[in-house]
């Protein structure tokens, strides 16, 4: 392949990418929008019109923010490609380091990273207080966020940067298998921190204290032993610090398993339809829900790095993304693949959607065979209702993006088995 080819190739995939994901949030809009002023029949005894027409106009609000976080990001990847951004900050790092070494491709990528993160800044900025703050989600102050944001950068510092130099070290010393090394170090790396994640990261941000309702943690206990779940311990989160809206998880691998509460949960839900949503993500540990996920990730991510190190030796990938051969290092190569991926991987969304959608029916079934279907369906009504979540997402938009099946195909397949 040419760069030329390669290079009308990579810009049509970033345009049509760009194009699909406006228009299916343009219908997104114009969908819940037209739906605003009639709440379901489902849901009309259990959500008001006035809940119904916030969660549209939250929904719209949210889309417009997404849609202009789409177009400066589609520009942003245009700027270090196609516009010579990442040849210009090689060239600029070179006269400070020597080209090529470790240093100066770790260097390479904490700056993309720092420089992408101030383009996502003013929409995260955005999204936090206006919209939420709009919609009465959220309840940060901006010295909270600025504490967070100081903690983050200090954990991207403290890990992120040993694990680029480690990655760039294997891909420069062991040779052209050096993508298998790649990935079993990635692979360790994720495992590890299924396990200090929860004990020792969760905890700088959040303050975790253990259940202290000993009617709904006799409850929960004994949905966990009738589960065959075994946790380190059920804890409460202060979630309510950031934002209103509420949800339940469990977290980790092992001995290091705990279940977490946020506390606006507990406080919009009844006993028995708090253990209803538990039972749910005990659903996705019965199914094995996060390993199969995990699997699909680990070949993908093989798949991927494979592919990366036969496109190093291709000139035409880094001269059809705007870089000169005297620069086509691993640091860049990474950057690059980095950045032109998403354009050629975006029709996948919907199959990983769907999967997706899959395991939460799996996960519902459990819990209603493990806890009455009805104090589940009740439990995602309030959900649904605090949340501001649109009970009428395009149909289209939702097979391509939604996680989560509808609000009205989920519910309706609880109640008929309730």
């Amino acid at each position: 392949m040419s760069p030329n080819a390669f290079s009308i190739l990579f810009l049509a995939a970033l345009t049509l990418t760009l194009f699909a994901r406006l228009a299916l949030m343009l219908r997104q809009i114009r969908h819940v929008q037209a739906c605003r002023d009639a709440v379901p029949p489902p849901f009309a005894e259990s959500i008001s019109l006035a809940s119904h027409r916030k969660a549209a106009d939250y929904t719209a609000a949210r889309m417009k923010l997404g849609a202009a976080d789409a177009a400066v990001g589609t520009a942003y990847v245009l700027v270090l490609t196609l516009g010579g951004g990442l040849q210009a900050i090689h060239d600029a790092l070179a006269g400070i380091l020597e080209a090529g070494t470790l240093a100066h491709g770790v260097a390479l990528l904490a700056a993309l990273g720092v420089i992408g993160w101030a383009v996502e800044f003013p929409f995260a900025l955005y999204r936090t207080f206006g919209i939420e703050k709009r919609f009465g989600f959220n309840r940060m102050t901006l010295a909270l966020y600025a504490a967070d944001l100081a903690r983050e950068t200090m954990l991207a510092a403290a890990i992120g940067l040993p694990v680029l130099a480690a990655v760039l070290w294997l891909m420069g010393a062991m040779g052209e298998r050096w993508w298998l090394w790649v990935w079993l170090f990635w692979l360790g790396f994720n495992l590890l921190a299924q396990f200090v994640w929860p004990t020792f990261i969760a905890p700088l941000f959040n303050k975790f204290t253990p259940l202290a309702d000993e009617a709904l943690k006799t409850r929960v206990e004994g949905l966990l032993a009738r589960c065959g779940f075994r946790s380190r311990g059920l804890f409460v989160m202060d979630g309510s610090r950031r934002s209103a809206h509420g949800n339940a998880y469990f977290t980790g691998f092992g001995a290091a398993k705990r279940i977490v509460f946020f506390d606006t949960l507990l406080d919009k839900l009844q006993p028995e339809e708090v253990e209803a949503v538990l039972a749910h993500e005990l659903g996705h540990f019965h199914h094995r829900h996060i390993w199969k996920r995990l699997a699909v990730v680990a070949a993908a991510s093989l798949g991927m790095l494979w592919l990366l190190g036969w496109l190093m030796g291709q000139a035409w990938f880094f001269a059809g993304l705007g870089v000169a051969p005297a620069a086509a290092g691993t640091a860049v190569a990474l950057a690059l693949f980095a950045l032109a991926l998403p354009a050629f991987t975006f029709p996948l969304a919907p199959l990983m959607s769907h999967w997706s959608r899959v395991h939460e029916f799996e996960a519902d079934a459990y819990a209603a065979q493990q806890t009455r279907a009805a104090d589940l369906a009740q439990a995602l009504v309030k959900l649904y209702r605090d949340n501001a979540s649109t009970l009428t997402p395009d149909p289209l938009y939702s097979r391509f993006f939604d996680s989560h099946p509808p609000a009205a195909l989920r519910v309706a397949r609880l109640r008929s088995t309730s």
